[in-house]
């Protein structure tokens, strides 16, 4: 996991682009299905598909590279990688870029709908 939160966090100040999934330009669930794929983790497209892999957690168990679903405005469904218990890591809205943000800040905090560990889900070497 250490890999797919090192590659995430290197991708901070990448600027936000709509179907993106590489260094130049990410969306959300491009973010996370690039940074995973670092770790050997093969990870969905689209976080809805993301939503459906892995085990749940509950938000008092997070754990770094839990992924982290959330509502928000204008956006159906949101994605992030988590840091730690609080921090994420994701690439946030048209107009911006990959960044850090805390779940207890708004909109995060209202917004949060759950978290999935994938960590069992490594592709064979």
């Amino acid at each position: 996991m250490q890999s797919m939160i090192h590659t995430a966090a290197s991708m901070i100040g990448e600027p936000y682009r709509f179907g993106g999934a590489a260094p130049g330009g990410f969306d959300c669930s491009g973010l996370v299905q690039y940074s995973a794929l670092s770790a050997g983790i093969q990870m969905p497209r689209t976080a809805a598909e993301q939503l459906r892999i892995g085990a749940p957690v509950k938000r008092t168990d997070l754990q770094a590279g839990d992924l982290i679903f959330m509502h928000l405005a204008g956006k159906e469904l949101h994605v992030g990688i988590a840091l730690d218990s609080q921090l994420f890591v994701h690439a946030p809205s048209s107009g911006g870029h990959v960044r850090v943000d805390s779940l207890i800040a708004p909109p995060y905090a209202k917004g949060f709908i759950g978290a999935r560990r994938v960590v069992s889900f490594v592709a064979p070497p």
